[in-house]
């Protein structure tokens, strides 16, 4: 396949890139030329928010399909579809748990069609510094009449624990837990799922040769709550957690989720996709950081 990812510099867009590359496919990284891709990848510098300046980088280029690590906004979304439209046959765009919150309807697990993005308004402005919410409109861009096969990916909390996580969540629970300092948790923290670095980037090269279209779900098997979460952070470098309990409306720590569901993977699973356990994969991650 003949590839383009846009964005994919940094944690698991690494990985995903390689994977690609690995497989035989050609692929082609465009980013704003802050990170260079590996030897052999493709290379195109633009600003995802500069359409002229993506118009110019893509002149002449088609792509069986596009990978969308990085929009945020319903902007980008618009000038990405415009930009690719007649070029490219397929979309996959890395969304997130996000767009399900705050919680719609009453079913035990997050099923996709509790967040429909064709339904919502387009409301560009009320977007910024909301990742939840430009998640969604960007969404509800690409899913009205593509011309082109349109998958967004909802992917799960994503932990990893090398130095390419540069979110530091995992981190901050290995860190006051081996040091002995309290965690800050809700009174009734609420199940949550993750999803490893490296199964993350799997899920979506996956996604990039299959051929479902609509929202995904992505997340290992095993929701964990915080305290579960520290439990076995703690079990993994030998020293037992402290809590600290903070009311529902104040700010804990970032796996701390007063209302939180698990995510229902039955569509992924059954288009073809194997997901892992969280169990199996925690204690390596933990190392990591470690």
């Amino acid at each position: 396949m003949e590839v383009l990812i846009i964005g994919g510099s940094r944690y698991f867009g690494r990985r995903l890139v390689q994977l690609l590359h690995t497989a035989g496919d050609q692929v082609t990284v465009l980013n704003r030329g802050s990170h260079t891709p590996p030897a052999g990848i493709g290379h195109l510098v633009a600003d995802r928010d500069d359409e002229a300046a993506m118009r110019a980088a893509l002149a002449g280029r088609e792509f069986d399909v596009v990978l969308d690590q990085v929009c945020y906004t319903p902007r980008q979304a618009e000038i990405s579809r415009r930009v690719v439209s007649g070029r490219v046959g397929r979309y996959v765009m890395t969304s997130t748990v996000e767009v399900y919150f705050p919680l719609q309807g009453a079913e035990p697990a997050l099923v996709e069609t509790l967040a429909e993005p064709s339904a919502r308004p387009v409301e560009p402005d009320a977007t910024a510094g909301d990742y939840g919410e430009g998640k969604r409109q960007a969404e509800a861009v690409f899913s009205r009449d593509p011309d082109f096969d349109y998958v967004p990916v909802r992917l799960a909390h994503v932990l990893g624990g090398g130095p390419a996580d540069f979110t530091g969540r995992l981190a901050h629970y290995v860190s006051r837990i081996r040091g002995a300092e309290p965690v800050a948790v809700h009174r009734q923290p609420t199940p949550a799922s993750f999803i490893r670095d490296v199964e993350a980037a799997e899920v979506l090269a996956w996604a990039a040769g299959a051929t479902v279209t609509g929202p995904l779900n992505a997340a290992s098997d095993g929701a964990y709550d915080v305290l579960t979460l520290c439990e076995a952070i703690g079990a993994r470098v030998g020293r037992e957690p402290r809590f600290h309990t903070v009311a529902d409306d104040e700010t804990a720590s970032p796996f701390s989720f007063p209302a939180s569901r698990p995510m229902d993977t039955t569509r992924a699973v059954r288009h073809g996709f194997t997901f892992s356990a969280v169990r199996q994969w925690l204690p390596d991650v933990i190392d990591e950081v470690s």
